[in-house]
């Protein structure tokens, strides 16, 4: 670090719950404990004591009508709420971004390191999965929307100094959208938390996720009732009565869970199943600590934890059913050559997090 203390204002998304960006933010912030955290949206008591502990300042959509229950509603407004924020007493601004919050306008002369967990999905490559619906009045003015979106987002990209991206796949995914290059930093996963246990395995796959359409969590309902193998699903969303209705009773549905209890599914679980594109996948690698082998979709951040036949299995073919399940049936021939799965996880500790963090500080540079 320099020899000067650096004034350092931390920027988010949102604050509404705790998931892995939250995570992330949380590990900053242990670095730099007296920075401000300037968010568009603070729901009190959604996240955890630690990034609480810092003074948190909010946009004008704090209070707008509503806001609490349909705050993506305002998306058109978000450009405009994170480009508010006054920040011209900060020399170092850190960023984490997956929607507007890389597009916060810092001061002449201070640095601004963006540490970008995606593009964001739903104005470029996903914007037809989260819009299925492409016809009526409506659909064509969410498509100006977002195409007005996509050349804010585009534009405020150059406001960045640095750019770190969570994975090679986002790191690509930078360059396609932005044209810049990015730094490769690994989320950080409690692998000191997240541990194996002598516990025996079950034959039950688990999958951990937001239930979202882009998630594909039916492909794997699907499969495992084609495979004979009962499926447990951790994890909350806008996907959840349809995903029931699918499964017919052939799912087990755990909603949201406290961490000692992931941690048992994880000990228990004969595998985890991934079948959707991930920007990187932190329940690999969480799954990876507890022992669990991994089979997913061979696309994505995946490929920078799980090496095929190694940590689980890898199967080509997004969107096919059928391919996920010749996969667990793979899995379930292979399932003694998996070892050494906690090693790989070890490469992704918050440990190795904070030295690469620092490291890049210490050398920050514009990209």
């Amino acid at each position: 670090m320099p020899d000067t203390k650096p004034r350092v204002a931390l920027v988010h998304d949102w604050l509404t719950g705790m998931r892995g960006g939250e995570h992330v933010l949380e590990t900053i912030g242990e670095l730099f404990p007296e920075a401000p955290i300037y968010t568009l949206l603070h729901f009190p008591g959604s996240v955890s004591a630690a990034l609480e502990s810092h003074p948190i300042r909010t946009s004008f959509l704090q209070s707008a009508p509503g806001v609490r229950r349909h705050y993506r509603k305002y998306l058109p407004l978000f450009p405009a709420a994170i480009e508010s924020f006054d920040l011209t007493a900060f020399d170092l601004v850190i960023s984490t971004s997956h929607c507007v919050a890389k597009g916060v306008v810092a001061a002449p002369g201070s640095f601004h390191l963006c540490y970008c967990h995606t593009p964001m999905r739903y104005a470029w490559d996903q914007e037809h999965v989260y819009f299925p619906r492409r016809h009526g009045l409506m659909a064509r003015l969410r498509a100006e929307v977002l195409s007005s979106l996509r050349e804010w987002d585009v534009s405020s990209s150059a406001r960045v100094d640095q750019f770190v991206a969570n994975s090679s796949f986002v790191a690509q995914r930078i360059h396609r959208y932005y044209g810049r290059g990015a730094d490769v930093v690994h989320p950080p996963v409690d692998t000191g938390f997240f541990t194996p246990a002598t516990a025996m395995r079950q034959d039950y796959a688990l999958i951990v996720t937001a239930l979202a359409p882009y998630k594909r969590v039916e492909l794997a309902v699907e499969a495992c009732v084609k495979s004979g193998m009962t499926l447990r699903i951790v994890g909350t969303g806008p996907e959840l009565r349809r995903l029931e209705r699918a499964a017919a009773g052939s799912a087990d549905f755990l909603g949201r869970v406290d961490d000692e209890r992931l941690r048992s599914l994880y000990r228990e679980a004969a595998c985890l199943l991934q079948p959707g594109v991930e920007d990187f996948g932190m329940t690999v690698v969480e799954a990876l600590a507890c022992d669990c082998p991994v089979v997913a979709l061979g696309q994505g951040g995946v490929l920078d934890i799980v090496e095929n036949g190694v940590h689980g299995v890898l199967y080509p073919e997004a969107g096919n059913a059928e391919a996920l399940r010749a996969a667990i049936d793979k899995f379930r021939d292979l399932r003694s050559n998996f070892v050494d799965l906690r090693g790989r996880a070890e490469k992704f500790s918050t440990e190795r997090f904070r030295s690469q963090l620092r490291d890049l500080l210490d050398t920050r540079r514009p990209t």
